[in-house]
């Protein structure tokens, strides 16, 4: 005997998924092995169930798991060339990049001045040439790095073939020498503007090495654990790091002339440890680490120091130590860089921001480096936060301005994130650089008195998350849009100022790019991208969608995803892929993209229409968009998801919304449980991975930006943060929910998912759950994570068995 679920809405079985369940509660059904007793038990139903139109194809099938495995987005971008450019510059105007072509790279040469493009080399004399050099066997079309680097006069290129040891081949007659030591910075070195030297942190303190000589020397000596300078671990991927040996960028700037250093010193000496178990052979490996949570006492706090590189004499600023928070998403740096800090042109005085713990102000301060003496600037507030940037991760949008004299500011005080320019001297307003119903995404360069900058929503008529570039004068007059072409740009200043490079696409248009000169007049295109390979494997595109929020006014933007045999007189199960902001949305992206997030054509291709959406709550839009659920996480814009599919669904008959499932990792695994648990009457199935189902057991930045710093309520027991945790709404689960986590991830602690498993046992509730020995955060894109999250929504959305242990390949 079989015995199944079936809730409101959901098909019974293969054999029967041309039946559905229109009203009344969950009914338990057994299927008997005895076909007779099976085909009592339907009829016994009567007339609550009424037929499916069925698709012309079978939905979840071998066949099904097999195309959709095709389009997975490691798949899928081997059908795809030309589509990527992303310069390495080798002088102020040139630049080399790496080209997908089909079955293999290639790397190639552009000369702006020149009006130049070409291979960087001959790829297949230089393969034979480190074949024989190397003894061992490489192809022209598939070299096995990814960077060069011209030497001897562009006259050589050095490339490395494995770990730290490099290979140098003349370009005249294509001969090699080698192995030589690779001396470029590693992921844990900062090299000096004039390349003298390299900045590293060792054993807690900050040293210095000369690349002339080669001579180490540390410019401080009293670093302790859990007191380190430079130090980059208040955040999160701590126990990652250490147990596969990555080197952190350390935290620190070199100033423009590279005498001087400036670097924090980390304080977690008092804040609380959280534990994780590494399973093992006989006993598991116990790791702990310090990290803040809502509601802590004690947080990590920061000093700023500024050394004397040659002098070896070191200041301390001398301001109390701040918090460390962030003024973009998630912790003190952004890639290698620290975010909050800046050396201005002059080098005169060192500018940071001091936040506070509520998000609620900013301060800009101005240290003297040589007494350490600290002075403020400016100061930013909000009711809700200050951010630098409405792009997560993204780096702060101020500059030091014409020769240190003047501040360009950041600043969403008018509703909208626009630009603005100070005194540095005094801190008083000049004038506005930017205004109107639209937002600076990024500030990329500062020529003379042009400052260059991407924006979104400016230009009527057009998706309002699209970025365009644009150039103003510093006084605010004179905006000129430089990338008019209808789609995403992804914008590369030239070191000189005096060229760009530019990608654009849309969701249903590939990319092109283009280089072009300071003024937007067109040098060259660059790159086309080629998908005739994908479009003849019968990917089809997204569908860009605009929709209203649950106010029935705002407009939303989304995609619909198809399955690439879809059958417009059937009707489909929805499933809504969700990351609910609030420091990122939905989407992520406007660029044509074959990996789209959550790899939703791949899960369309089961049989689903798959519906993202970017709704309130999510940035690149107006603060109050923005800011829409400030204090309320649990809310996390799903009231405006299900708005969305209400009104995608009566212009699309298609969509079948009484079998709706939802998925998502990390937020949206949060977001996730959430809707299935506070509105059981609208979603039937859901996957969760890696959920913060309770931001008390998360990062202190995440949590008490957007739900509030945390009160307790003693007399009552309660506090500030019960209304968006999804434990107490365990009670609550109607439908099929799929649990997963990691026990080593080091960003959202497993404790989260295990406060909800424990509240779903309490309540005597049915789940399921996957647990991963020794995964970190990012196991979302596991084969087998995507292969179980498949299983769940055909089975209980479908109604039909999956194919048994079906095996996701993910090249090598």
């Amino acid at each position: 005997m079989w015995s199944f679920i079936l809730a409101p809405g959901l098909a019974l079985h293969r054999s029967f998924a041309n039946l559905r369940r229109v009203g009344g509660p969950t009914t338990r059904i057994r299927f008997h092995r005895n076909p007779g007793l099976l085909l009592l038990g339907l009829l016994a139903l009567g007339s609550g169930l009424e037929p499916f139109p069925s698709p012309l194809h079978a939905q979840g099938t071998l066949g099904d798991y097999q195309r959709a495995e095709q389009f997975l987005g490691w798949n899928a971008r081997q059908l795809v060339a030309h589509d990527a450019v992303d310069p390495t510059w080798i002088d102020e105007n040139r630049f080399w990049f790496r080209d997908r072509i089909p079955d293999g790279t290639r790397f190639v040469l552009v000369d702006p001045e020149q009006d130049d493009q070409r291979p960087a080399f001959d790829h297949d004399r230089l393969a034979a040439a480190l074949s024989v050099a190397a003894d061992t066997a490489l192809e022209g079309r598939k070299l096995p790095f990814d960077e060069f680097r011209y030497v001897d006069g562009e006259q050589a290129v050095q490339v490395v073939l494995s770990e730290g040891r490099a290979w140098t081949c003349r370009l005249a007659d294509y001969r090699c020498t080698g192995p030589e030591e690779w001396d470029e910075p590693s992921a844990g070195e900062v090299l000096s503007p004039d390349g003298r030297w390299i900045a590293f942190q060792r054993d807690w303190d900050v040293w210095v090495r000369s690349m002339e000589t080669g001579e180490e020397f540390a410019l401080t000596t009293d670093g302790e654990e859990f007191w380190g300078y430079a130090t980059n671990d208040q955040c999160c991927a701590q126990v990652t790091a250490v147990r596969e040996g990555m080197e952190r960028p350390p935290v620190l700037r070199w100033s423009p002339d590279s005498r001087r250093l400036a670097f924090i010193r980390l304080d977690q000496r008092e804040v609380e440890e959280l534990h994780l178990l590494e399973t093992s052979e006989g006993r598991p490996i116990l790791h702990s680490y310090r990290y803040g949570l809502p509601g802590d006492s004690i947080l990590p706090t920061y000093d700023i120091h500024i050394a004397e590189v040659e002098e070896r004499r070191t200041v301390k600023v001398q301001v109390e130590p701040q918090v460390a928070v962030n003024t973009t998403c998630c912790g003190l740096m952004a890639d290698t860089i620290w975010k909050d800090a800046r050396w201005g042109k002059t080098g005169r005085e060192f500018y940071f921001t001091r936040g506070q713990r509520d998000f609620g102000g900013l301060d800009l301060l101005a240290a003297d480096p040589a007494t350490g003496q600290a002075r403020e600037v400016m100061r930013e507030e909000s009711p809700t936060w200050v951010q630098t940037s409405v792009l997560s991760g993204a780096e702060p949008n101020w500059r030091l301005v014409t020769e240190d004299r003047e501040v360009l500011w950041f600043s969403e005080r008018d509703g909208w994130g626009h630009l603005y320019r100070y005194d540095a001297a005094s801190g008083e307003l000049l004038n506005r650089v930017t205004s109107g119903p639209w937002v600076v995404a990024r500030v990329l360069a500062v020529v003379e008195d042009l400052v260059y900058f991407t924006a979104m929503g400016r230009e009527e008529g057009r998706d309002p998350y699209l970025e365009h570039l644009y150039r103003a004068r510093l006084n605010g007059s004179g905006i000129e849009l430089l990338t008019p072409e209808e789609g995403d740009h992804r914008v590369h200043m030239a070191p000189s100022g005096r060229y760009f490079v530019h990608t654009h696409s849309l969701a249903d248009r590939p990319p092109v790019t283009e280089l072009r000169r300071a003024d937007g007049a067109s040098v060259r295109t660059v790159a086309e991208a080629d998908v005739d390979e994908l479009l003849a494997s019968g990917w089809p595109y997204p569908e860009p969608v605009t929709v209203r929020a649950r106010d029935g006014v705002t407009p939303m933007r989304g995609l619909v995803f198809r399955p690439s045999n879809f059958d417009p007189a059937g009707r489909y199960p929805v499933i809504n892929y969700i990351y609910p902001g609030p420091q990122v949305g939905t989407l992520g992206t406007r660029q044509f993209s074959v990996n789209p997030r959550g790899n939703a054509q791949a899960l369309a291709e089961l049989g689903f229409i798959v519906v993202q959406v970017d709704a309130l709550g999510t940035p690149g839009r107006s603060k109050s968009f923005h800011a829409h659920y400030f204090g309320d996480m649990g809310d996390n814009g799903i009231p405006d998801q299900i708005a969305a599919m209400q009104q995608l669904a009566t212009r699309y008959p298609e969509m079948d919304l009484s079998r709706v499932g939802i998925y998502g990792h990390s937020g949206g695994g949060f977001a996730s449980t959430g809707a299935i648990l506070r509105h059981p009457d609208f979603f039937h199935a859901a996957v969760s991975t890696a959920g913060n189902h309770d931001n008390r057991s998360y990062d202190y930045t995440w949590g008490e930006k957007y739900q509030g710093v945390l009160e307790r309520d003693t007399i009552r027991g309660t506090d500030n943060f019960d209304s968006q945790a999804n434990h107490l709404l365990a009670h609550r689960l109607q439908g099929a929910l799929l649990l997963m986590h990691g026990t080593l991830d080091d960003n959202v602690h497993p404790n989260a998912n295990l406060l909800l498993v424990d509240a779903l046992i309490e309540h005597n509730k049915d789940f399921d759950l996957v647990v991963l020995p020794n995964r970190n955060h990012g196991f979302a894109n596991e084969p087998y994570v995507i292969r179980r999250t498949w299983d769940h929504f055909v089975q209980h959305l479908l109604g039909v068995e999956p194919p048994g242990a079906y095996q996701i390949r993910r090249p090598s």
